[in-house]
Formats: C-alpha cells, sequence, structure tokens
C-alpha cells in the first residue's frame, strides 16, 4: 500500500537548510500498522508530512497504492489518505462545532449522505449525537482526538498517517484512543503509520518498526523483538531503557551509552 525509496528532505534554504530526513526506505503492506520511532528532531514526523503532501521539498520515490506520487495531489488522494495530528485542539477550528468540522470534508469531496455519514462518524469514534453541536473548548482531549478521528475517518479511506495522536493527552485517556484506532483499523481494512516516541505505544500498535535517528533509519524491528527487548543498535537499547520508566539500573544503563 506505501512504498518509500531513497526519500531526502530538505527544510529551509541557503545557510539555514536542514538535511532532515535521509535515505529513508521502508513498505507498508494494506491492512498493516508501522511504527516509526525515535526522539524529538529525529524526522519521523517529517516523513509523515512529505507522504500527506504537506511538504514538497523532497527527493526520492513515494507510491500510494502503486502510484508514484509527485508534487501536488488531487482530491482522490486525500480520500484515500488522511492523517491525524498530535494536537486535536490545534488540529480543529476554535469557532467550529463538531457538526461542521465533519461537514466540511464531505462538502469539500462532494459527497452526498451528510446527516448519515455525520452520525456513523460520531457513533463509530464512541461519542454521542449529544457531541455534535459543542465546540473544541467544550469537549476534553481524548474527546477532541475522537473528534479528529472522525473527521478522518467520515471519507473512508484506506490509509491513516498518526502523528504521535496520544502524546497530547492524559495517561488515563491514552489506552482509549489506542483501542480506538485499533478496533478502527481491525473493522476497516486500514493502513497505519504511527509516529511515536514512546515504543511501548508502538509495540502495541505495530506489527514492524523503524527505529529514526538523526534523519536516518538506524535499525527495522518486529513487534516481538520490542517486546523482548532484542535491540542490536545502543541508540535502540537507549530508547528501550528509557521507556521502561526511571530505576536505578535503567539510570545507569543510560549512563553507559552516553
Amino acid at each position: 500500500m506505501i512504498q518509500i525509496h531513497n526519500l531526502d528532505v530538505h527544510l529551509g534554504s541557503g545557510k539555514v537548510t536542514v538535511h532532515a530526513v535521509r535515505n529513508v526506505s521502508f513498505t507498508v503492506k494494506e491492512g498493516e500498522s508501522f511504527g516509526l520511532v525515535g526522539e524529538s528532531g529525529s524526522g519521523k514526523s517529517t516523513v509523515l508530512r512529505v507522504i500527506s503532501g504537506l511538504y514538497q521539498n523532497r527527493s526520492g520515490e513515494i507510491k500510494i497504492d502503486g502510484e508514484v506520487q509527485g508534487g501536488r495531489k488531487g482530491i482522490e488522494f486525500y480520500k484515500k489518505l488522511q492523517m491525524v495530528f498530535q494536537d486535536p485542539y490545534a488540529s480543529l477550528h476554535p469557532r467550529h462545532t463538531v457538526d461542521q468540522a465533519l461537514t466540511e470534508p464531505l462538502q469539500i469531496h462532494k459527497l452526498d449522505q451528510v446527516e448519515k455519514r455525520i452520525r456513523t462518524a460520531l457513533k463509530s469514534v464512541g461519542l454521542g449525537l449529544n457531541f455534535r453541536f459543542r465546540y473544541p473548548h467544550q469537549l476534553s482531549g481524548g474527546q477532541r482526538q475522537r473528534v479528529a478521528i472522525a473527521r478522518a475517518m467520515i471519507l473512508e479511506p484506506r490509509i491513516l498517517l498518526l502523528d504521535e495522536p496520544t502524546s497530547a493527552l492524559d495517561v488515563s485517556v491514552q489506552a482509549e484512543v489506542l483501542n480506538l484506532l485499533t478496533k478502527l483499523r481491525i473493522e476497516h481494512n486500514l493502513t497505519y503509520i504511527l509516529v511515536s516516541h514512546n515504543l511501548a505505544v508502538v509495540a502495541y500498535m505495530c506489527e514492524k518498526i523503524a527505529v529514526m535517528n538523526q534523519g536516518k533509519i538506524v535499525e527495522n524491528l518486529s513487534k516481538e523483538q520490542i517486546i523482548k527487548s532484542q535491540a542490536a543498535e545502543p541508540y535502540t537499547q537507549q530508547l528501550l531503557a528509557a521507556s521502561k520508566g526511571y530505576d536505578r539500573e535503567t539510570a545507569r544503563q543510560l549512563l553507559q551509552f552516553d
């Protein structure tokens, strides 16, 4: 479903140019969930933005469902592929109700049965119809992210790009959103690329994981290797140690890596 080959991305220009992504390649099968993990600034979110068409200044080949992607994207591309952003409050218009947020993509894509689609979308993310005419500031963080997911799902896409979809949420709410995304993927045979700095989240959601550092993929792992802490690269070992939380042994290992 997704093929990335030798992707290179430069941000900025002149003396302030940053080589954000370096020779990144990976493939994601239909119905598969693929994880990109790494610390802030490793280039993982940039990869998502290039795939979605938000960043244009890149080289390398991107294929979506067998079609090579150029610079500008047509409307059919965005019906097939949608993105859920990290901060649900920033990604929703503060002066638009939930109803307006869900209606807008239907109008852009000229889809019919608006009423039915909105009701179905709200139900699919576990929100009742009483949320339909509320504004983002009247919702909790978890509810806002559910609206953002509903907005992406209302077009019935085949691919979802997930940019740290739970990192802005309370810990108690994160599991609910992850379970919702897992349920939607199974029900609709969705293909995911999930970006996160949290290895526990990636191991829960993804079958295959690529670890990024300084714009490059430094290691590819399976879900089982993450769970068993079977990493070869010191950088990945450091991420695994950090994901276990603080204790004396973890701190000692991190000092050894430094």
